[in-house]
């Protein structure tokens, strides 16, 4: 017998995993595809900031803040390893919002999502506090600090994607949706690998559209849907440069063109500022930051920074587009952040699309989609809410416990330099001791790729991870990229197109127990 499964989503980023996730763990059987890699589209280009979206408060949107902050303890609950609390510094800009406005906004985010973990906020003299050390002499004299927290995107979507799969969710990579039919009271999906041209036919009783910028182009490909809803695509650019200052703070910007624009220390060794808010009407696969937009970045933070930033100081730039919902909004970044569901079921079939989203929201996204599709599927509204209970894949730790893990880890292998520990330690959590096995010394690691990247993380994150390319290690499983040469990137896919077969993936052919 052909096997029917429960839901087939199409689209491998956070809100498409944390579906995944979700259901896998009410007992639905569940396979999901993506065109390229996990993460490859907007879910990996954000400012990788789990927040509760301070500017929204401007246009009302309350229940997407209240949402968004309550969201921010039960993520960071539920992966420490991968999300920590940061503090934010905002200056008061006399000429842009007052400061009562600012003291008024700041209260509201302190006490609308029952904040508990992370500390309130506080008013700065910038004069005396050390975070006024970097900001403009004379030009700024007080300032509001308050809590928000930091991701590393990327690694969300994967290890949510890991835990559906552990779950008996079938998770596809590099697989393509091309054909979308009802056919014999049951929606069929043609799947082709993008690797091998290989074609496969699914079946499933309901089917998610988690497409993100082209999740009006899924519905073109057959599904009998014409989308009442309307995506607006609006393109969000950001810029690394080398570290601007010491303290572990994070920086948010008034601009007097009414947008804001974060500086946030990145990888130990750098900072990076974003973001940018400009309509987009191109390929979303082939969105670059421009000139102009490192430009402005640069303009942005130098109204504030005394250490001037070019843009030949930038050592790195990305960009993606965000899908987001067509409010009719006038500028792009008055358009909502909120998530908009429309549910077709033609035939009798339900088809879910799913309409804007952030990070921060993702799980609360994911339940509300269930709960949409709950006449069609197992588990129902009786499973929800596990998922803000039940650790992502080496999460199971207390919120601070990163540092333990990282001594601990160096205690059972001392031939790990702290650096090494401590990003094992954020990247895998309590699972980087499966990852390392029974390794004695360096030399059991393999291959030294270099950054501390070796042959047996390769090796892990092909097989438990999806990872197919240098591209996934070294930009979206991790942030090596920055660190490595591209010599030593080139290196790197060489050996993985050598050594691609001997690699056992289950979790790219099959996800867990499927």
């Amino acid at each position: 017998m052909e096997r029917i499964y429960d839901l087939a989503i199409i689209g491998g980023g956070v809100n498409g995993c944390g579906i995944a996730r979700d259901a896998a763990g009410r007992g639905n059987s569940v396979f999901l595809c993506e065109m390229n890699d996990l993460a490859s589209g907007t879910s990996s280009w954000s400012t990788k900031l789990v927040h509760g979206g301070l500017r929204y408060l401007e246009y009302y949107e309350f229940r997407l803040v209240r949402e968004a902050l309550i969201e921010r303890e039960v993520l960071w609950r539920i992966a420490p390893h991968i999300i920590s609390p940061l503090r934010f510094v905002l200056p008061h800009h006399a000429g842009l919002r007052p400061a009562w406005l600012l003291r008024l906004g700041l209260f509201l985010y302190d006490h609308l999502g029952g904040r508990k973990l992370l500390p309130p906020t506080r008013s700065v003299d910038l004069r005396s506090d050390e975070v006024g050390k970097p900001l403009l002499a004379g030009r700024y004299s007080r300032a509001f600090e308050y809590s928000d927290c930091f991701v590393d995107d990327a690694r969300l979507v994967v290890l949510t994607a890991r835990d559906a799969a552990d779950r008996g969710a079938v998770i596809r990579t590099r697989t393509r949706a091309t054909e979308i039919r009802q056919t014999g009271g049951v929606w069929q999906l043609t799947v082709v690998n993008t690797e091998t041209g290989e074609r496969e036919t699914i079946r499933a009783r309901a089917l998610v559209n988690a497409g993100g910028p082209w999740v009006e182009e899924v519905l073109a490909r057959g599904a009998g849907v014409n989308a009442k809803a309307k995506v607006r695509l609006v393109q969000g650019s950001h810029i690394v440069v080398p570290k601007l200052y010491d303290h572990d703070r994070a920086y948010i910007f008034q601009n007097a063109d009414g947008r804001i624009v974060f500086a946030i220390p990145y990888q130990q060794d750098f900072t990076l500022i974003g973001t940018t808010d400009r309509d987009y009407h191109g390929d979303p696969a082939k969105v670059k930051a421009t000139e102009e937009e490192i430009r402005y970045l640069c303009a942005a933070v130098g109204e504030y920074l005394a250490k001037p930033v070019r843009p030949e100081d930038v050592v790195w730039t990305y960009s993606g587009v965000r899908p987001l919902y067509d409010d009719g909004a006038s500028e792009a970044k008055a358009a909502t952040r909120d998530y908009v569901f429309e549910l077709d079921t033609p035939d009798g079939l339900p088809l879910l699309s799913i309409y804007g989203g952030k990070i921060t929201t993702y799980r609360r996204l994911s339940e509300e989609a269930l709960e949409r599709l709950s006449p069609y599927l197992k588990g129902g509204k009786a499973g929800a809410g596990w998922t803000g209970q039940s650790p992502l894949p080496g999460g199971e730790m207390v919120v601070s416990g990163v540092p333990a893990l990282a001594a601990e880890l160096r205690k059972a292998y001392p031939f790990l330099a702290e650096a090494h520990a401590r990003r094992l330690a954020h990247a895998y959590g309590t699972r980087a001791a499966k990852m390392l096995g029974n390794a004695a010394a360096a030399s059991d690691l393999g291959q030294d790729f270099g950054a501390t990247l070796t042959e047996r993380e390769v090796r892990y994150l092909m097989a438990e991870e999806w990872a197919c390319t240098a591209e996934d290690i070294v930009w979206r499983r991790s942030k090596l990229g920055l660190r490595m040469s591209p010599q030593e990137i080139a290196a790197l896919d060489h050996w993985i197109e050598v050594n691609r077969a001997s690699v056992v993936a289950p979790a790219r052919e099959a996800g867990g127990r499927a």
